[in-house]
């Protein structure tokens, strides 16, 4: 398992956004041709996400989502995989892209640098839940010396990406208020301790697990039950010493070019169609498989963009540059 140091990740980070939107950029999509369904959706509809945790193959976790808009928008969705969400923000600015997942600070980010994008839908993990979900400080249960946020500093500690908001953006804003680093660069964070960004939130926990990294960050669910369902994690393997406050909920939301007649259509949607028992009687999967994302939603529920007004409190209290566009 090879990670990237902080050092590392600036550099690399430049090639992987160029890599996205070189590939988001070859996309159809409602820029690119005048052409409608009779849905008032553009004949071919780009979808794009980045994966939370370390998959090869994230299009899976979307068939079903991809087969529902198909069938109710008359459109061909076009999935893309990107590297990162510099690149998925590159393509709606481009208006090659119509329709993106988002974790909460990618979605924030996204419109400080320009994106003009509509919330449609906020995942929810069970019928009747409330969007969010909470990051979690971890270590290693037998570790003795970590049992909070200030037993971080001069460890190896990871993150799972700069653009991450419980991977990065909230354990900076907890490092910040236990005194362990006083802003959320770079350098702070390297005189501090020995960040490594492992890229995924599977990846950091499992990192931590096997000992590639003292302490780190991961979100809730992916270590309470995704990664002990898939037998990556045994239960109690790690322990929980931090716990940011509840996170607004991953976001779907669609590129403004779309008008707001298709919008509305999409935010309907998502709200009444877009869950487990629907998808499944819809025919396109069964049990577990019409989880959708590697978030394994549920469903989702109407979110507005002053939801996330949380986050961007976050983003003032890091001083994160990500944050200022």
């Amino acid at each position: 398992m090879k990670f990237r140091t902080a050092r590392t990740s600036a550099r690399i980070a430049v090639v992987a956004t160029a890599s996205a939107t070189l590939v988001l950029s070859g996309c159809s999509s409602s820029d690119n041709s005048d052409a409608k369904t009779a849905q008032g959706f553009p004949e071919t509809l780009t979808l794009a996400a980045i994966p939370a945790e370390n998959s090869t193959d994230l299009k899976a976790s979307y068939q079903p989502l991809i087969k529902l808009l198909e069938k109710e928008t008359g459109a061909k969705v076009e999935f893309v995989q990107a590297s990162d969400y510099a690149g998925v923000v590159e393509g709606i600015i481009a208006n090659n892209v119509d329709l993106a997942f988002f974790g909460p600070f990618a979605y924030v980010v996204a419109g400080v640098n320009g994106a003009k994008v509509t919330p449609v839908g906020a995942v929810i993990q069970e019928q009747g839940a409330k969007p969010g979900y909470q990051s979690y400080g971890l270590a290693r249960a037998d570790e003795a010396n970590i049992n909070g946020l200030k037993d971080f500093a001069g460890k190896k500690v990871c993150f799972v990406d700069p653009s991450s908001t419980s991977g990065f953006l909230y354990p900076t804003a907890g490092l910040i208020e236990a005194g362990v680093i006083k802003s959320g660069s770079e350098g702070d964070l390297s005189a501090a301790m020995s960040p490594i960004f492992a890229g995924g939130h599977d990846s950091s926990a499992l990192a931590i697990a096997n000992g590639d990294c003292d302490a780190g960050f991961a979100f809730d669910t992916m270590v309470d039950k995704t990664m002990i369902a898939k037998g990556d994690l045994k239960p109690g393997q790690l322990k929980t010493v931090w716990k940011s406050e509840t996170i607004a909920g991953s976001v779907f939301a669609a590129n403004d070019a779309l008008g707001s007649d298709a919008i509305g259509k999409l935010k309907t949607l998502f709200a009444d169609k877009v869950n487990v028992p629907n998808l499944e009687a819809e025919g396109f999967c069964e049990g577990d498989a019409c989880r959708i994302t590697d978030e394994r939603a549920w469903g989702f529920v109407p979110v507005e963009n002053s939801d996330y007004s949380g986050v961007r409190h976050v983003c003032d209290v890091t001083g994160s540059e990500k944050c200022k566009g």
